[in-house]
């Protein structure tokens, strides 16, 4: 799905965007506060949507009143409306136009093809942890678990070793140190390097942020550093580079491993010197920035095959924090997600809606391989597709209806492993809540295992190391390989 140009509003409480699912991908693309906004598979149209379900010239959102006019699409454009009275014999009212119009409001779903469009106000710059009077039953036990950070409040953490990493980053702000964030993608990098730096001396001045692996190298340079008029082709007056721009705040490098060598020596400069040299300039202008960055990358490695500058990895990272995988701190998940819910929930303009019991169950049992931005989406997704007050398992999309071995996870009531329908292992009756129990204790059980697993694996079979990534004894991990029947790696030098 291709991004093109629509002017946002200026005023960001009124600001509407539109949200739109694909697939497995989701887009975003801010609309205006008035006129039409054209949706269709051309690359002249304002919205883009690259998929063949999608006719070239679909459909035409228009704004102040909203409305959706079909333009006559192959496929049709279906409009879902909740507000409405609807036959209680029909799970979804829908209504199909053809060259026809219809009024929408805001959270209500528009169906092109097999594209979903939905029209939302726009995020606020941070979430905020829920109060617990609106968690649902199902997540009540949430509330008793310590607090999230209360000092910053666009921070939702429970996990204890994330309440250590924020500890240490709160300490590491009040200096002006650069600080290297470590972590896979989509662990909340930037939210870190935010609240880094609203804690710092610098919290007046600006944070401004560019992600170094979706430039270009001459576009990537021109955006850092500026440029003087005439320096290139287009260049038709100077301009100030994110350098400048963040005097007196902070700047983050997202993805600073990604960037050319050549990149990396004039970050270096711009580093050692504490000024910058604009593209087409021979004299240097100083800057006063702090500078943040972070990679999803092993810096040491690359430093060591050469990929990444070692002069600038000891620069840039004179404290490095890493920040661990949302599978390795499973009391985030359903706080993030519960967050992430009341936050949709209000762009959408509808009441709080809950996650129902085997749902927690689906978020918490899940692997997460794209952390906090893939359970975001999820829950987003899964608000918008449901179309009632209850994300359900069958509203998650198909990856999260799996259990971590793989396999469909077992519908609600049906027997343990082992045994008939309504029966234990050993034959006797079991009623709807101790096989749900059942059920429960083997998700748990495989996820466990899974775990231990890729601990091993990530200690490249050191038990100790292994144990110490799961915060277990050493001898715990032994009775657990035991008992999941899970072999003990071989000693070094053993045959």
């Amino acid at each position: 799905m291709k991004r093109s140009e629509v002017s946002p509003a200026a005023d960001s409480q009124s600001r509407l965007e539109l949200v739109v699912f694909c697939g497995d991908e989701t887009s975003v693309f801010p609309l205006p506060t008035t006129g039409s906004v054209t949706l269709g598979r051309e690359e002249g149209n304002a919205v883009c949507i690259d998929h063949p379900s999608v006719s070239r010239q679909h459909a035409v959102l228009h704004l102040a009143p909203l409305v959706i006019e079909d333009l006559g699409a192959a496929n049709g454009t279906c409009v879902r409306d909740s507000r409405g009275p609807r036959d209680p014999k029909q799970t979804q009212g829908i209504r199909r136009l053809s060259r026809d119009r219809a009024e929408l409001a805001v959270g209500d779903c528009v169906l092109l093809g097999t594209a979903c469009a939905v029209v939302r106000h726009a995020p606020k710059s941070s979430v905020h942890f829920p109060d617990p009077a609106v968690l649902s039953e199902s997540a009540q036990f949430e509330a008793k678990a310590p607090q999230a950070h209360d000092e910053d409040p666009g921070v939702v953490i429970r996990d204890p070793a994330m309440l250590a990493l924020y500890a240490q980053a709160y300490r590491a702000a009040r200096a002006s140190i650069s600080v290297m964030l470590l972590g896979e993608t989509g662990v909340g990098k930037e939210v870190l390097a935010r609240a880094i730096h609203t804690h710092s001396p610098r919290a007046g001045g600006p944070f401004l942020s560019i992600n170094c692996a979706a430039l270009s190298e001459t576009l990537l340079e021109s955006e850092l550093f500026g440029y003087e008029r005439g320096a290139f082709t287009g260049a038709v007056q100077s301009r100030a580079g994110l350098f400048e721009a963040a005097d007196g705040g902070t700047l983050f490098l997202d993805e600073v491993g990604d960037a050319s060598l050549t990149t990396q020596v004039k970050l270096l400069r711009v580093v050692e010197e504490r000024s910058v040299l604009r593209l087409g300039s021979r004299a240097p202008r100083k800057i006063d920035v702090r500078i943040l960055s972070a990679t999803n990358r092993d810096p040491e490695s690359d430093t060591n095959s050469e990929r990444f500058r070692q002069d600038l990895y000891f620069r840039l990272g004179a404290v490095t924090l890493k920040i661990p995988p949302l599978r390795a701190r499973p009391l985030d998940i359903l706080p993030l997600a519960t967050a992430f819910a009341l936050e949709v929930c209000r762009q959408l303009e509808r009441a709080p809606i809950h996650f129902a019991t085997d749902t927690v169950k689906a978020l918490l049992a899940y692997l997460w391989p794209g952390n906090v931005r893939e359970l975001k989406n999820a829950v987003e997704r899964s608000i918008i597709l449901a179309g009632e007050d209850v994300i359900r398992p069958e509203h998650l999309p198909p990856a999260l209806r799996q259990n971590p071995t793989g396999s469909e996870l077992p519908a609600r009531g049906a027997a343990p492993v082992g045994a008939t329908p309504g029966t234990d292992a050993a034959g006797q009756t079991l009623s709807e809540s101790e096989l749900d129990a059942a059920r429960f204790r083997a998700e748990v059980k495989a996820l466990d295992r899974e775990r231990i697993r890729e601990a091993l694996e990530r200690a490249s079979g050191n038990q100790t190391q292994a144990a110490r990534l799961l915060g277990i004894s050493r001898r715990t991990l032994v009775s657990r390989l035991r008992e999941f029947d899970l072999p003990r790696p071989r000693k070094r030098g053993s045959v």
